[in-house]
């Protein structure tokens, strides 16, 4: 469904300045560039934390999740469903991205502290095809490939409007709690696991540029 206005996205609660903004980031790729440089990557300084997007555009920050729902959200207000879908994984942490599909084919929008978890042109046909694009850069820093599973349908943040998560002043751990308790399906079975090789070194290490250690 497509919205005439900003005003008419139901319960978003969001200033004019702040629809504005969202508004402004019309195209997935501006939105990604918007992230990348204009919020800085979360660590976290004064404890976990889980901003919805006013508060990742007010403090100019946000971690995977919260840039996440930040993207979901200027994708709302520009016409796209607000999705997202977890990414799981063993010994590593989780990773979410905020969907979009263009002509039926799926693309995606992330903030990540590693170089190759972000953005996804829209040329995916199944949502298994777009996370498989992942699993090649899904590592921790032992070098573990470490992505196994993912949300089985992406989840539309729609279910929350009531709750104003756009413009919610509290931590939206509510969110990232739903994230975690709807079906996953597993990405690899537990013989290709055990054939699973550790990351290349190029690989590992260009996978870390620009990323900010804790």
């Amino acid at each position: 469904m497509r919205y005439s206005t900003p005003e008419m996205i139901p319960h978003s609660g969001l200033t004019p300045a702040e629809l504005r903004t969202l508004r402004s980031l019309k195209k997935p790729e501006l939105l990604q560039r918007f992230l990348d440089e204009e919020i800085a990557y979360n660590t976290e300084p004064d404890g976990p934390s889980c901003f919805s997007p006013r508060l990742v555009l007010r403090h100019s920050r946000g971690h995977c999740m919260e840039g996440a729902l930040l993207a979901a959200a200027a994708l709302r207000v520009n016409g796209y469903r607000a999705l997202l879908l977890d990414l799981e994984a063993i010994r590593d942490d989780d990773h979410v991205l905020a969907l979009f599909q263009v002509d039926g084919c799926w693309g995606s929008v992330a903030k990540s502290n590693y170089s190759g978890l972000r953005y996804r042109e829209p040329v995916y046909r199944t949502l298994r095809e777009l996370v498989l694009s992942y699993f090649p850069h899904y590592f921790n820093l032992q070098g573990e490939r470490t992505l196994r599973a993912y949300s089985t349908r992406p989840v539309d943040l729609a279910r929350f409007d009531k709750r104003q998560w756009m413009a919610d002043e509290e931590p939206v751990w509510y969110i990232a709690e739903h994230l975690c308790w709807v079906a996953h399906t597993k990405v690899i079975t537990p013989k290709q696991v055990r054939r699973l090789t550790r990351m290349d070194q190029r690989l590992f290490d260009a996978g870390l540029v620009g990323s900010i250690r804790h």
